[in-house]
């Protein structure tokens, strides 16, 4: 049975989850169609994943770079502000979300990743946690259906009533990624905890040489030659 009343935290607006933003109520007027709220957060999960491309390269932590009104401005996010917008646009459709954070092991990420971050191990990855039909359901938005494409990806579908959460294994059966520690759930995204956290455990990617690294650089492109490597 649905949890009556839901919860007022996942249905509020917060500073990052900006659901009262006009630019993500117009995307969730124009994108949460279907006679349910799971129809409804299907159509919504749809249009974050494959609307605005995946892009680890262009990372900005400041508030206004994590918020979710950001990657419908920018056309792009990667799995925080791309989780970020999924709850949005479901508070602002009227459907209870909050966000969700696991540390996983990456073990399909490009060569310029593993260079500046210098480990295979992704803390604080982001994904949405929706009430729909009275529980929690799980939904990751972050890889776009373009990219799965192009590096060899099982793409993460999304039903309303299962989990959504990266798979094991890629198309080729190779190793993709690796749930290593549960963060829990969030009505707020903690960022103050995930920019000290990627510091202390990224100090490269904040660096001169990080930046400098993916200043000029285009991540589809590099999935795309080493796809063909």
């Amino acid at each position: 049975m649905p949890l009556n009343p839901p919860p007022a935290a996942a249905l509020a607006a917060t500073a990052l989850v900006d659901s009262d933003h006009a630019a993500v109520r117009a995307f969730a007027t124009a994108h949460a169609v279907g006679c349910t709220e799971r129809e409804r957060a299907v159509a919504l999960y749809l249009a974050v994943r494959d609307g605005y491309r995946y892009d680890p390269y262009r990372v900005d932590l400041s508030p206004q770079g994590m918020r979710a009104s950001t990657v419908l401005e920018r056309g792009y996010g990667w799995c925080v502000p791309k989780a970020a917008l999924l709850a949005a646009a479901c508070r602002a459709a009227g459907i209870p979300a909050r966000l969700g954070y696991a540390d996983v092991r990456n073990h399909l990420s490009t060569e310029r990743m593993r260079q500046v971050v210098k480990t295979d191990l992704y803390i604080w990855h982001g994904y949405t946690d929706i009430l729909l039909e009275g529980r929690w359901v799980k939904a990751t938005p972050a890889f776009n259906i373009q990219l799965c494409e192009r590096f060899g990806l099982l793409p993460l579908e999304f039903d309303g009533r299962h989990d959504s959460i990266y798979h094991p294994y890629d198309r080729a059966g190779n190793r993709h990624m690796e749930y290593v520690h549960q963060r829990g759930t969030f009505d707020d995204m903690p960022l103050a905890q995930i920019t000290a956290d990627f510091a202390r455990v990224y100090p490269g990617w904040g660096a001169a040489e990080g930046a400098s690294a993916f200043a000029r650089a285009d991540f589809d492109a590099d999935v795309a030659r080493e796809a063909k490597a």
